[in-house]
């Protein structure tokens, strides 16, 4: 596990102290990476179940002014803080210790990109759409909304507020891309 591109590009990460902890494999990142590199210079990027940073951390390397992330396990927060300080991002990037749902519960700060990758095999990802889709305050204009998950999990979400624009699956994962839904 390494960081692809820019800034940081081939910097190895740190893999998780603790059990239940999916990184996005380098091939997933990649390939996810190649679709958001447009919106990548400038944004704030929102990694809200955020792990050891994989997916914030490419996203500062090629240009996201700030990310945020959301963790939950105290070794796996550890692993972040090191994994920024290595790749030297670690000034532009704001860790929250906590869960992702409550995060949600704050007032919303609106961000450019959204990465959605929570669990496998627990209903995380429909529920933090779902979650979004009821506050959609969190999401900035023109922003976009990623959700990775098994493709066994894949299911087509009753959202009121946005609308899945393009789904892509690379092996055992797949990646959702939800944008506002126009309104009437």
């Amino acid at each position: 596990m390494r960081v692809i591109a820019g800034t940081a590009r081939g910097v190895p990460l740190r893999s998780p102290s603790a059990d239940g902890t999916r990184p996005i494999s380098d091939r997933g990142k990649e390939a996810l990476f190649s679709i958001l590199y447009p919106r990548l210079p400038g944004c704030t990027f929102l990694d809200l179940f955020g792990g050891v940073g994989g997916a914030g951390i490419e996203a500062l390397s090629r240009g996201a002014d700030h990310a945020t992330f959301v963790e939950l396990t105290a070794a796996v927060v550890e692993d972040l803080r090191f994994n920024l300080d290595k790749t030297r991002l670690a000034d532009r990037a704001t860790v929250i210790h906590g869960d992702a749902f409550a995060f949600l519960d704050r007032p919303p700060t609106p961000f450019d990109i959204i990465f959605v990758a929570p669990p496998q095999w627990q209903g995380l990802w429909v529920k933090a759409m779902t979650t979004l889709d009821e506050r959609p305050g969190w999401v900035a204009d023109g922003g976009l909304i990623v959700a990775q998950h098994d493709p066994k999990e894949d299911e087509d979400l009753p959202l009121t507020r946005f609308e899945r624009v393009r789904s892509k699956a690379y092996g055992g994962v797949q990646f959702g891309f939800y944008s506002p839904a126009a309104q009437d």
